[in-house]
């Protein structure tokens, strides 16, 4: 598969181009890959989409461990290997079981997780796969983690299916990873 939107040499890049990409360079992302090398051709959404991913990623009202559980499974929906490579090893530093990572990578329900950890899969499964999340489904979310949460939560599910559809259409390029592929 060739990529079709890769890198930009940052001498040729537009002023705007630069720009956007040195704010991602200083961020806490500290470089410029996965989806912002596609998205790099329309700075102003680039610059839109790392501002909401920055809050979404490192502010989130989930936390970062639960955050990475609902980043995980939207990767899985989307078979996403770049989201998958990069956050399936943040996932496990986050605190995410390995057996819960394997689980969702070959689309099984994994067994024993926290109540937090299962209302966000359940959530995050049932929007994904139904596109809407039941009455139940929802309250137990609402009970975890309230509106805050929620919000985010769905947040979470928007942003990267965003991602994984321009990094899925830009065929993007796998980095490489401790994490194993997501299984076909």
């Amino acid at each position: 598969m060739t990529e079709r939107l890769g890198p930009i040499p940052f001498d040729a890049m537009t002023p705007a181009q630069r720009a956007v990409a040195q704010a991602v360079i200083d961020g806490p992302r500290g470089a410029l890959y996965g989806p912002f090398v596609p998205l790099l051709r329309s700075p102003e959404l680039m610059a839109a989409a790392q501002q909401m991913g920055e809050y979404l990623r490192y502010r989130s009202a989930l936390g970062t461990r639960l955050s990475e559980l609902a980043i995980l499974v939207t990767a899985r929906h989307w078979n996403q290997q770049v989201e998958w490579a990069i956050h399936a090893p943040i996932a496990a530093q986050s605190g995410i079981a390995q057996d819960v990572i394997d689980a969702i990578a070959q689309r099984r329900a994994p067994a024993g997780l926290a109540a937090d950890e299962q209302a966000v899969l359940d959530f995050c499964n049932e929007l994904q796969r139904d596109r809407r999340v039941t009455d139940a489904t929802y309250a137990k979310a609402l009970a975890q983690f309230g509106e805050h949460g929620v919000t985010d939560l769905m947040g979470l599910n928007g942003y990267y299916t965003f991602l994984a559809m321009v990094m899925n259409a830009a065929q993007s390029a796998v980095p490489s990873s401790t994490a194993a592929p997501l299984p076909d």
